[in-house]
């Protein structure tokens, strides 16, 4: 069994590095940092080789037509303006062609990833070239094109299953990324119309966004501020909510605790948005709760309870509806907790005298925030960026600052929606999304190692 454990080893060489081949690599391999597959080429991987020779080739060709103009562009942005004139034999305004700093920073970003790719390509091929070269050299065999092919159905099959979803990665969330991640250091605003020229600014916008004296840094303190209130109060008031229905549920006296369970549940299965919309439009003025208040006599006729006209109530009642919508999720969740704790825990404690309360605080409440800590940390996360129920809820309104460009239960996603859509305030929006991400980043990161969650995996 060992001598045919040893055998499979060696039938898969151990990887070489670039500096091995640059110091103890042949002409073939050395030649191959210049020309890439050239030593696949000469050690018989013709295929290989030329597939990477090709694409060489097609790399300097784009630097050649493209890529370097793009990389000169990019640290000016373009300084052609878009002009216009008046043509006389149409009778009608023409426009020039200008630079546009949006592209020029897309196509700048995404030669630069290229050409970090065509690094670690580069790489692959030196590893490759050298791979070939000391099988070649220890007399044992150097795969073709078609058992190179077949290996990814075999030993390298997870290259052929990541390699699409890598490029989906890079393309579609990476680059994005940092293109928005540029874009805060840019002047790309609705303001002095820099929507098709701009230019880097450095730090300027941050230092706009921090400065409490401004209107924009006043209201990002503001939305920061209301943001972890309602974060806070959107994550612990469901879990405890959500605990103690599951928990009164789950107790041995409860009867049709299947019946319970679904009639909590059943608001699960209309989408979240429907019912945030039917209930914003029963809080109106003159929806169904304030006409069946008036209609009871509770509230005078030409009155109104004010659940989004005034801040207080709008905060509170954005809170009280997340509860309703939120709570059956998590008594899914902590019922699941409940179930498996071990039954000898309880047993073992009432054979000690503890009571109730003294079992909940010592066996279930440790217990589940010991299995719920990561749930808590994410659920945090979702609350700060919960776009759909302020966004559907409220609007983000009600906004008592004409000059402020959020509304007081605008949290910072809902914000940054309105100024890059509604107010095209780009480079800010991209600020206020680095910070975002920094500050949950960091929050969840030192939450989660000092919690037993990952300090001590073995307590339970």
């Amino acid at each position: 069994m060992m001598g045919l454990f040893k055998d499979r080893v060696n039938e898969f060489p151990t990887p070489y590095t670039v500096s091995a081949a640059a110091t103890k690599g042949g002409p073939e391999t050395k030649l191959s940092m210049l020309v890439l597959g050239f030593g696949n080429i000469v050690h018989k991987q013709v295929v290989k080789g030329v597939l990477y020779l090709a694409a060489e080739i097609a790399y300097i060709v784009f630097m050649v037509t493209h890529g370097f103009h793009c990389l000169a562009m990019l640290p000016s942005l373009g300084w052609v303006e878009q002009e216009e004139y008046w043509n006389e034999a149409l009778q009608i305004y023409e426009y020039t062609k200008g630079d546009n700093s949006i592209l020029i920073l897309l196509y700048g970003v995404a030669t630069i990833l290229l050409t970090l790719f065509m690094v670690w390509f580069w790489r692959e091929c030196v590893k490759s070239a050298y791979t070939v070269e000391c099988l070649s050299k220890e007399g044992r065999h150097v795969n073709t094109f078609k058992e190179d092919l077949h290996t990814l159905l075999h030993e390298n099959v997870q290259r052929l299953l990541m390699t699409p979803s890598l490029i989906f990665i890079f393309g579609f969330t990476v680059l994005p990324l940092i293109f928005m991640i540029c874009m805060a250091f840019t002047s790309y605003s609705k303001i002095g119309n820099h929507l098709l020229l701009f230019e880097w600014v450095g730090l300027d916008n941050f230092k706009t966004l921090f400065d409490s004296n401004s209107i924009l840094g006043g209201t990002f303190w503001s939305v920061l501020g209301w943001t972890l209130i309602w974060a806070f109060f959107a994550t612990f008031t469901n879990y405890i909510f959500g605990m103690i229905l599951a928990i009164v549920i789950n107790r041995d006296g409860t009867r049709a605790k299947g019946f319970w369970r679904f009639c909590f549940v059943l608001s699960c299965a209309v989408p979240s948005f429907v019912s945030l919309l039917i209930m914003r439009t029963m809080l109106q003025p003159n929806g169904a709760v304030n006409v069946l208040l008036r209609n009871l006599g509770l509230i005078s006729a030409d009155s109104a309870l004010p659940f989004f006209t005034d801040p207080l109530w709008a905060r509170v009642t954005v809170i009280v509806i997340n509860i309703w919508v939120g709570v059956p999720y998590t008594l899914l969740q902590l019922t699941g907790v409940l179930q498996n704790i071990p039954g000898e825990l309880y047993e073992a404690a009432r054979v000690d005298g503890a009571n109730p309360v003294q079992i909940f605080m010592k066996i279930t409440l440790p217990y589940m925030l010991f299995i719920t800590t990561p749930y808590l940390i994410s659920t945090f996360t979702g609350n700060v960026n919960n776009f759909n129920i302020i966004y559907l809820l409220s609007g983000g309104d009600p906004v008592t600052d004409l000059a402020s460009t959020a509304g007081k239960t605008d949290l910072l996603v809902t914000w940054l929606y309105k100024l890059t859509i509604d107010k095209q305030y780009y480079n800010i929006g991209a600020v206020i999304g680095i910070l975002t991400f920094i500050i949950l980043a960091v929050g969840a990161l030192l939450t989660y190692r000092n919690s037993k969650s990952y300090k001590d995996e073995e307590a339970f």
